[in-house]
């Protein structure tokens, strides 16, 4: 049986720096399943997600000299890598062209998909009735809730200010909320 390795975050830190690689096999063990779990929840596909955390952590590796723990902990650094990653690859020109193309391809699969089972959006008919909101709101409700922006990153991406993020978005709850309500 083996003995099984426990570091402090403090020695963890330090033996990265030095570009211990049995350090980062323990990193890698202890926090890509929480890494790839957050990938997931912003892109729903888990060969990109697969290849976004190998970049990550690649990342990380190569940048570990940047890592200042006085700025946080060091999960919360390899998150922000992690999620801006995450970010890059969905606003890239390569993905959007991606999902343009398997779109087409999975327009057949999407209507065995329902005959089977309905996506989580669709069995309360959400994606449906985000449809049917106004332009304006409809493109924060995607940005915050199918691609994972914040309301900063919306403000920033809409060139809107944040208060008239946060009052549309809170505008087409509360209309989701009647749609959902009478359907």
């Amino acid at each position: 049986m083996r003995d099984t390795i426990k570091y402090s975050e403090e020695e963890l830190v330090g033996l990265l720096v030095q570009k211990d690689q049995q350090a980062f096999s323990y990193l890698y063990d202890n926090y890509a399943g929480a890494l790839n779990a957050v990938i997931l929840k912003m892109v729903e596909h888990n060969e990109l997600a697969e290849d976004i955390l190998q970049e990550s952590f690649v990342k990380i590796w190569n940048n570990f000299e940047n890592y200042d723990k006085t700025k946080g902990r060091l999960f919360t650094w390899m998150l922000n890598i992690t999620r801006n990653l995450t970010i890059d690859t969905l606003r890239s020109k390569s993905f959007k062209k991606q999902q343009k193309i398997s779109g087409d391809e999975n327009s057949v699969s999407s209507l065995e998909d329902a005959k089977g089972g309905l996506d989580k959006f669709d069995a309360m008919g959400l994606r449906k009735q985000v449809g049917n909101l106004k332009e304006d709101q409809r493109s924060i409700i995607n940005l915050a809730y199918f691609v994972g922006y914040t309301q900063d990153e919306i403000s920033k991406q809409l060139g809107i200010p944040l208060g008239t993020v946060k009052t549309r978005m809170r505008t087409a709850i509360l209309e989701l909320r009647k749609k959902i309500q009478y359907t």
